[in-house]
C-alpha cells in the first residue's frame, strides 16, 4: 500500500448486440454471445431505450454536505451519472460505483515536493506535502482530485446496457483519519446516503438532488426525468481498492438492515479490493445471499492475493453466486483513468512490477508468475466485458451471460488470459 496513512422487478433478458450499441460507449462496450434473441420489451423498456446514446450529468450538494457517522469529519456529496438518454416508460436498474483511497487534492506543487523528500528521505518534508495532497476540502484554488469520474469508461457502456449509473467521490473518506473495519464502514455509510438520495428521487421525484444535475463541461442545469425510471429494487454495488472492503462490508447479512428502505443490493462487484488492512473477523463481512464477484490483476502492485482468498471467505456460503476473475498483466490503477500515467492526472503511476530482464513483462508485490502488462485501454477493456456481464445477468436477469462468468466462453481470449472461479447460485 502507499506510505501515506491515515419481489424483483428487473427480471428483463435484454438482449444486446455490438452493432447496436451506443456510439458512445463502442470503444470498451460489453457485447454478448452471437445469435442473442432480439431485445424485447418487458417493462416498458425497448430496444432504443438501452442501446442508444448515452448521456452524462453531475450533481454536487457540497464538500462538507455529509459527515461521517464514526468521526463527524466532512464529506462530500457528489458524482458522476451516466444513463440512457430515452429513459423510455419503465424503470432501469442503478448502479452506484465507489473510488478507494487515493489522493485527494491535485496539487502539482505538493506532489513534486513530495517525491524529492521521498528521494532525500525526508520524513518531515514529506508528510508536510502529503498532508496537502490529502486535505478536505482542498486548499483553495487547489482543484479536488476527481476519483469519481474514473470510471467513465465503465459508466458510458453500463448505462449503453440500461443502467443508469453513478460513481460517486470519497474524497472526504480518503482525507479523514478512519481506518480499517472503520473505514470500509464508513464507505458503506456513504454510499447508502447516495442510495437514500436517489431513493426519494425516484419514488417521489424530490430531495436533494431535485434540480441538482448540471451538465459536466459546462455547469449548466439540466432537468433529467429521473422520477419512477429508476428501478431501487434493482441496485449493483461496485468499490475498486478500498471501496472494494466497502461493497463487501455493505453486502454482507450483518449490514443488510442499514440499506435505506425500499432499496434491494442485487449484484456487488469488488474491484482489486484492499482487505489487508481489514480485521480477520469475518463476520462483519460475510455474504451469503448477494451475488458477488472479485476482480484482481496479476500485475497489481497494491493488493496482493488475500484478496481473492479474503472474498473466498466471505462468500464461502454465498447462495447467490460467487466469482473470481484473475486478469493477466492488469495492474492496480489502470482500473481508475484518474490515477492512471495518461490522464497526466497529480499522482497517476503504474503500480505494476516489471519484470527484469524481460521488457512490456510485469509481475505483482508477491511475484506472481511474469504475463505482458496491459496497455490502459487493454485492461478496461477486459473489466468491462466482466464487470457487463455479472450485472447484466444479475441486474437484467440475462442468463446468456453465464458462459462468460463460468469461463466456459472467453469473450477477450485475443487481449490476455483471465482465469475464472466459480460458484454459481444454489
Amino acid at each position: 500500500m502507499k506510505r501515506h496513512q491515515r419481489r424483483r422487478t428487473s427480471a428483463r433478458a435484454l438482449g444486446l448486440s455490438a452493432a447496436v450499441l451506443s456510439a458512445a460507449a463502442a470503444a470498451f462496450t460489453y457485447a454478448p454471445a452471437a445469435g442473442a434473441a432480439a431485445p424485447h420489451d418487458a417493462t416498458g423498456l425497448s430496444a432504443a431505450h438501452v442501446s442508444g446514446a448515452v448521456r452524462t450529468v453531475r450533481y454536487d450538494l457540497g464538500n462538507e454536505a455529509w459527515h461521517l457517522p464514526q468521526t463527524g469529519e466532512p464529506v462530500e456529496l457528489a458524482g458522476v451519472v451516466h444513463y440512457p438518454a430515452d429513459l423510455g416508460r419503465g424503470q432501469h436498474p442503478l448502479i452506484v460505483m465507489l473510488h478507494g483511497w487515493h489522493e485527494t487534492c491535485a496539487d502539482r506543487a505538493a506532489d513534486a515536493a513530495r517525491t524529492a523528500a521521498e528521494s532525500s528521505g525526508d520524513d518531515a518534508a514529506y508528510e508536510a506535502a502529503s498532508a496537502k495532497l490529502f486535505a478536505w476540502p482542498c486548499a483553495a484554488g487547489t482543484p479536488a482530485l476527481p476519483s469519481d469520474a474514473g470510471y467513465d469508461y465503465l459508466g458510458r457502456s453500463l448505462a449503453a446496457q440500461g443502467f443508469v449509473v453513478v460513481s460517486i467521490g470519497a474524497n472526504g473518506v480518503n482525507a479523514s483519519s478512519v481506518w480499517g473495519d472503520d473505514n470500509a464502514a464508513a464507505r458503506s455509510d456513504l454510499v447508502n446516503q447516495h442510495l437514500r438520495l436517489w431513493q426519494e428521487l425516484s419514488s417521489k421525484g424530490g430531495g436533494a438532488l431535485a434540480g441538482a444535475f448540471v451538465d459536466p463541461a459546462t455547469g449548466a442545469q439540466r432537468d433529467v426525468g429521473f422520477a419512477h425510471h429508476v428501478d431501487m429494487g434493482d441496485v449493483g454495488i461496485m468499490g475498486h481498492s478500498r471501496a472494494g472492503a466497502g461493497v463487501t462490508w455493505l453486502a454482507a447479512d450483518s449490514h443488510r438492515g442499514q440499506w435505506p428502505k425500499g432499496v434491494d443490493v442485487r449484484a456487488v462487484a469488488a474491484v482489486a479490493p484492499a482487505y489487508n488492512v481489514m480485521t480477520e473477523d469475518m463476520s462483519a463481512y460475510t455474504i451469503t445471499k448477494t451475488p458477488f464477484a472479485v476482480l484482481r490483476g496479476t500485475c497489481d502492485g497494491q493488493v496482493g492475493g488475500e484478496a481473492f482468498a479474503f472474498a473466498a471467505d466471505a462468500a464461502k456460503e454465498d447462495r447467490g453466486g460467487f466469482y473470481r476473475f484473475a486478469i493477466h498483466g492488469a495492474n492496480h490503477n489502470y482500473f481508475n483513468t484518474q490515477w492512471s500515467p495518461q490522464s497526466g492526472q497529480v499522482a497517476a503511476s503504474d503500480d505494476a512490477t516489471p519484470v527484469e530482464g524481460h521488457p512490456g513483462q510485469c509481475t505483482d508485490r508477491e511475484d506472481a508468475a511474469p504475463a505482458r502488462e496491459l496497455t490502459e485501454a487493454q485492461q478496461r477493456r477486459v473489466a468491462v466485458t466482466y464487470l457487463g456481464a455479472f450485472f447484466d445477468r444479475y441486474l437484467l436477469g440475462d442468463t446468456r451471460q453465464d458462459q462468460v462468468l463460468t469461463g466456459a466462453r472467453h469473450p477477450d481470449a485475443a487481449i490476455t488470459e483471465v482465469d475464472v472461479t466459480t460458484a454459481g447460485p444454489s
